[in-house]
């Protein structure tokens, strides 16, 4: 986890920043992620806003989240496979993370549990078999 909470920290968004670390079955680290626009889009062009009239002119449409990220960023195989994230997955990342072979998840923070999204990506992961767990009291000063 602390792994996800350092690359956490490279996410340029000022509201949210969420890192994420894909081990393998050995304990090995295969992938990293935050998140992030996609390559090639600039931070400095992109908003980085949460409410407009005009959801374009929010973050919503533009940024990848840090699972995909890291999903994408997997050196070796990632069947059976643990994600550590810092805040628990959507129900679009929770899509990508069952379609990956992912078969447990790590999560530190669920500040959106009783979102729609949440809910959705519960009973995904549940009918999947995906399991997941929050880490208790994990207190890692990064600075």
């Amino acid at each position: 986890m602390g792994v996800a909470l350092l690359s956490a920290k490279r996410s340029k968004d000022p509201s949210t920043q969420v890192g994420a670390c894909v081990v393998n079955q050995d304990k090995r680290i295969i992938g990293i992620g935050y998140n992030g626009f996609p390559t090639g889009c600039s931070d400095d062009v992109f908003p980085w806003g949460k409410t407009d009239e005009n959801s374009l002119n929010t973050k919503y449409p533009y940024v990848v989240h840090a699972e995909p990220n890291a999903i994408l960023n997997c050196t070796s195989n990632i069947k059976g496979a643990t994600l550590y994230v810092t805040l628990f997955p959507c129900n679009e990342c929770a899509k990508l993370i069952i379609q990956s072979g992912i078969k447990h998840i790590v999560y530190m923070n669920d500040k959106y549990k009783d979102s729609d999204s949440n809910i959705a990506s519960r009973r995904m992961l549940d009918a999947a078999g995906v399991t997941y767990s929050k880490m208790h009291e994990l207190f890692i000063e990064l600075k």
